[in-house]
């Protein structure tokens, strides 16, 4: 199978507009309120553009999600790349709040938009939990963490967190449970 040949630059920059009024929108939490051909003219596109590049509303929240997805696996490798593995690993979590946070209305969206799309969704998980799983091994291999944590159980913690977003106190809770979290990888001798 050969890959998709690359857009030219006005394409990819209408692509890219389109892509960026979505997320504003999913963000305001107004996605369901207009008609699909509405996102074309909000981009500053046609609707021939709209429909070329994402055929159904779920086409354009799925590439929103894998766009999302991505920054956040490319941000884990840039954190691994440049700081020592705990604080990676650290800041990366803590990241992974920040963005829960910044971006409620998008995953309050897609979570309704794509509910019988979770392959698409699980294709973002797996990427995400890699990236986690990347962070976790170099700070074992540092002896930064304990050597029996489970990358999955990171994910849990943070799917939680999500989870819990409707709470009063939400942003200020999660920084305990991340400090939670942290302190309960630490291996025990560096608990002391």
């Amino acid at each position: 199978m050969t890959a998709p040949k690359p857009l030219r630059a006005d394409a990819r920059r209408k692509r890219e507009a389109l892509l960026a009024k979505a997320r504003e929108i999913f963000q305001a939490g107004c996605f369901f309120d207009l008609r699909f051909d509405d996102f074309a003219c909000l981009a500053g596109v046609g609707i021939g553009t709209l429909y070329r590049h994402f055929p159904t509303r779920e086409a354009l929240a799925e590439a929103v999600y894998h766009g999302e997805v991505a920054a956040l696996c490319d941000r884990a490798r840039l954190l691994q790349d440049t700081l020592p593995a705990a604080e990676a690993l650290a800041t990366f979590l803590r990241d992974m709040v920040d963005h829960i946070a910044a971006h409620e209305g998008l995953a309050r969206t897609l979570a309704t938009l794509m509910a019988d799309r979770s392959g698409a969704l699980a294709e973002g998980s797996r990427a995400l939990e890699q990236a986690v799983t990347d962070l976790v091994a170099a700070a074992v291999r540092d002896g930064a963490i304990r050597d029996d944590v489970v990358p999955g159980t990171i994910m849990m913690a943070l799917h939680g967190i999500g989870a819990a977003h409707d709470r009063p106190d939400w942003r200020d809770e999660t920084d305990g449970v991340i400090t939670l979290v942290l302190d309960g990888l630490r291996p025990p001798a560096a608990r002391d």
